[in-house]
């Protein structure tokens, strides 16, 4: 039980990590302030730290991971675009970046809950991640 819950949990981290990595990566462009764009940047380093992490766990479970939601994917890509379309100002990115943060903390929180007999290292990747998320929203609410 360990083990499965141990390989779910990190499945997830890896779909929401990927998630915050392509979000980021479609909002960067439009930031114009020097500083929003460093925090965005910083972000999306720590994520690929993480997820370079989370690989190298699954790779020891022999899961190849998870890929993030299709249609999730879809529909975020087209909410960024159709929104910096009409607005391409920091609000617009401090916006879609702090509403997908807040979803990625619900759904770890939540998957952290679901796989209670995962492991330690696990769990600490994903309260890692989740904290990660929390802080870009508290640093980017000045653009907001």
């Amino acid at each position: 039980m360990v083990e499965q819950d141990t390989i779910k949990l990190l499945r997830e981290c890896d779909a929401g990590v990927k998630m915050g990595v392509s979000s980021i990566k479609d909002v960067l462009e439009y930031a114009g302030s020097g500083e929003l764009r460093e925090l965005l940047d910083k972000c999306k380093e720590e994520h690929e730290k993480l997820d370079r992490e989370i690989g190298e766990l699954l790779d020891e479970y022999k899961d190849d991971g998870k890929e993030p939601a299709p249609i999730a994917k879809g529909m975020s890509w087209l909410k960024t675009n159709v929104k910096m379309v009409v607005n391409d100002s920091d609000h617009t990115v401090a916006d879609l970046i702090t509403d997908g943060c807040n979803m990625g903390v619900k759904s770890l929180n939540k998957y952290l809950n679901k796989y209670k007999a995962a492991d330690e290292v696990s769990k600490d990747i994903t309260k890692r991640l989740i904290n990660l998320e929390e802080k870009l929203t508290v640093d980017i609410r000045k653009f907001l």
